[in-house]
């Protein structure tokens, strides 16, 4: 996996992130908490991320299948519960196609199966060094 860095300036909460492939995006916080609202915030970013992986996970698994999957369209909503010390993530795919329940059933099940999810659902160790 490559490597992805970052850089803010004076711009209040606007962070310039770029990729090793050189693809670029802009991240910032919305008017309500200071920021210029010129990007994604960060954690609608983790959400695409989620969302990008689990729609690219289920075009790949469909078309290998030879599967009518005419599109995949998923909401993602995120919810911090500060007395568990819990986030939920709640995922809704919704799937067209001429597909049978069965299929319906297996395409579920792969999109649990997405890298993104399966990083977001076991234990990460974050290592921070300051230089």
């Amino acid at each position: 996996m490559g490597k992805i860095t970052s850089h803010i300036g004076n711009t209040l909460y606007q962070v310039e992130i770029q990729s090793d492939s050189g693809n670029r995006v802009v991240a910032d916080e919305p008017h309500e908490l200071g920021g210029g609202n010129a990007g994604f915030s960060p954690d609608e970013l983790l959400r695409a991320a989620l969302a990008a992986c689990t729609s690219a996970t289920l075009r790949m698994y469909a078309d290998r299948k030879g599967w009518d999957l005419q599109g995949v369209n998923l909401e993602l909503d995120f919810v911090w519960d500060k007395d568990l010390s819990k986030t939920t993530i709640r995922r809704e795919i919704h799937i067209s196609g001429n597909l049978d329940d069965a299929q319906r059933e297996r395409l579920l099940a792969i999109a649990n199966l997405c890298p993104i999810h399966k990083v977001l659902s076991n234990p990460i160790e974050i290592i921070t060094n300051l230089r």
